[in-house]
């Protein structure tokens, strides 16, 4: 990519980077396939006739669609083969991430797992409808659909997500207050002070990609999950640690292994209780946590 800043091809481009990553990202749930999609949108648009392009970000868009799309087709037969449950790319995000409510639930790891549902047109078109607002036209060139097609798909992906999203967004400060009663709860290995800020119908699912010790199925149940967390940790040899941080846009805590990271663990929230813990220990999805620059997306 150009350095030359007065380049206003290179300056259009960066001036959309962040949205179309975001769109890329929520489509595909890999930070590191949205990064590759974004390096062939940036080809395709140098390529260009930039005389012939009316509306930038709507041609970018559609590119990155596009390219999104074919390779989400793809990624799909991968993860067919991926050893126990799959969780998306856990990316540390700016805290004006955290502050956009819908933003940070459209990129939360309970959200991207709804998403994950979806067929990959149905996603697309969900995350450009519901997450963009962009307009049916522009996503029907985005997805080679009619735009009546297109509002058939983005109907029915929207029934199956609300069907299945939480009933409740709750704040950044609500998240954060759960986050540390969990935080404290593991760090005493209180099994009454887990169950406590526990749903009933708390599920744990955990990835290790065949890396990393982590569950083959996901645990679901309060008691379960305590258990877990009150006598786990002692199975692991060395010193566990765990930091308050944001990832996704919504409160997490970065786990750390005498020192070394170990893993991310996101949380999803209702009620003042944890009904999901989404923990991350593949070392491949790590990259995007270790960053000292946290991530913008919009």
């Amino acid at each position: 990519m150009s350095d030359d800043a007065t380049d206003p091809v290179t300056e259009a481009f960066l001036a959309h980077r962040n949205l179309l990553f975001t769109v890329a990202y929520e489509v595909l749930g890999s930070a590191a396939d949205a990064e590759d999609v974004l390096q062939e949108t940036w080809l395709q648009w140098v390529r260009a006739g930039q005389g012939q392009v009316r509306d930038r970000r709507a041609f970018l868009v559609r590119i990155t669609t596009r390219q999104a799309l074919n390779r989400l087709r793809t990624i799909k037969r991968h993860r067919e083969a991926y050893v126990g449950p799959w969780l998306p790319e856990p990316l540390l995000t700016a805290p004006d991430v955290a502050e956009d409510v819908e933003l940070a639930e459209s990129v939360s790891m309970a959200l991207m797992l709804v998403l994950e549902t979806l067929s990959p047109t149905e996603r697309a078109v969900f995350v450009l409808r519901e997450v963009f607002d962009v307009g049916y036209d522009e996503i029907a060139a985005a997805v080679d659909k009619s735009p009546a097609a297109v509002r058939q798909i983005a109907h029915r992906a929207r029934r199956h997500v609300d069907a299945r999203r939480p009933r409740r967004v709750v704040s950044s400060y609500e998240g954060r207050a759960v986050l540390e009663s969990f935080r404290r709860a593991v760090e005493t290995g209180d099994p009454q002070a887990l169950l406590e800020v526990l749903a009933p119908e708390v599920v744990l699912v955990s990835d290790g990609g065949g890396i990393k010790h982590a569950a083959l199925r996901p645990v679901t149940g309060a008691e379960r999950v305590a258990r877990m967390f009150a006598g786990g940790m002692g199975r692991f040899e060395g010193t566990f640690t765990t930091e308050p941080t944001v990832v996704n846009g919504n409160p997490a805590l970065l786990v750390r292994l005498d020192g070394e990271i170990d893993g991310v663990m996101a949380i999803s929230v209702e009620d003042a209780r944890i009904t999901g813990l989404y923990y991350v220990r593949n070392p491949e999805k790590l990259s995007h946590v270790t960053s000292t620059t946290p991530l913008t997306l919009h």
